[in-house]
């Protein structure tokens, strides 16, 4: 259950465009709603509008109501220049098309679930212009901002770590977040911040917060700096990783240095993905400090008690 509009109205009291936000007044002044069982939410879910995807929209909505959650928000993927593959995959978006079919579907499925209008961007240096066009023509509720590539190569496929050590592979993968957010941070949440480390040779198994805690750790701050929630995407439970991407410790720190803003997603490509793991993930926040996490409406937040 969301917190309503006095959260929203003190959000925009407290936060001019992309200034610093201070929300030490949660506690004190807004009515927050009673715990609910479970995360009620899944903000990051892909259909076939994304290139990875075959599965229709309307089947991961009919799922998504099975599961008994109150809302969804599709983010399909958008990465453009994204080079040649393997497997031939073309991660463009065909968005008149998809704005189209989903608010369809959202006017269809309105009195079972909330449907919401968002994308996942995939960032690199040199996209910024275009990006900051782009997301002003369609009246998005929520932006993903993702690194999929590192200089032109994403980790997903084997080749990337051909040539190199996997502790440096991963370096260099976290050293390219801040250069994207400084070419572009008009985002509102970060995903899946180490993705990488579900495709390394070793995946987590030599991988700690400790061991790149002085990037991990700008990352952290630039974040809360610029505004840009972090996302805890479930897909690495999925992965096997035994952990959220990103890792436990991450989410700790983030709490640790200030940062308010969580957005859960399963990232999922496929029905039997929605909600992943999200009991497991709404433990580990509670652990990690947090009392809520975040949705975003119209790209303003709104937070709900977990």
């Amino acid at each position: 259950m969301t917190l309503g509009p006095l959260l929203s109205a003190l959000f925009s009291f407290f936060h001019t465009e992309r200034e610093p936000i201070f929300y030490k007044f949660k506690e004190d002044i807004m009515n927050i709603q009673q715990k609910s069982p479970s995360i009620l939410w899944d903000c990051h879910m892909h259909s076939s509008f994304s290139a990875d995807s075959d599965t229709p929209t309307e089947d991961m909505i009919r799922r998504s109501i099975a599961l008994g959650l109150e809302g969804i928000c599709f983010t399909e993927h958008l990465d453009p220049d994204y080079p040649p593959t393997p497997d031939d995959l073309e991660f463009s978006l065909d968005l008149p098309a998809y704005y189209k079919r989903l608010m369809e579907l959202k006017e269809a499925y309105k009195d079972q679930i909330s449907i919401r209008f968002g994308i996942e961007i995939g960032l690199q240096l040199h996209l910024g212009e275009y990006f900051h066009n782009l997301l002003r023509k369609y009246p998005f509720d929520f932006v993903i901002g993702s690194s999929h590539l590192v200089h032109g190569a994403d980790p997903y496929y084997p080749e990337f770590f051909q040539g190199r050590e996997e502790e440096q592979a991963y370096r260099e993968y976290f050293e390219s977040i801040p250069e994207n957010l400084s070419a572009f941070d008009e985002v509102d949440t970060y995903g899946h911040l180490d993705y990488i480390v579900r495709y390394g040779p070793n995946q987590n198994r030599f991988y700690s917060y400790e061991k790149y805690q002085d990037i991990l750790e700008a990352i952290l701050k630039k974040l809360i700096e610029k505004n840009v929630g972090l996302e805890v995407n479930t897909g690495g439970y999925h992965y096997g990783l035994g952990e959220p991407n990103p890792c436990t410790a991450i989410i700790r720190r983030y709490k640790e240095l200030g940062g308010e803003i969580i957005t859960i997603g399963s990232d999922a490509h496929a029905p039997e993905k929605i909600g992943y793991d999200f009991d497991r993930a709404a433990q580990v926040l509670k652990e990690c400090g947090f009392e809520y996490y975040t949705v975003f409406k119209e790209r303003k937040p709104e937070f709900i008690r977990l």
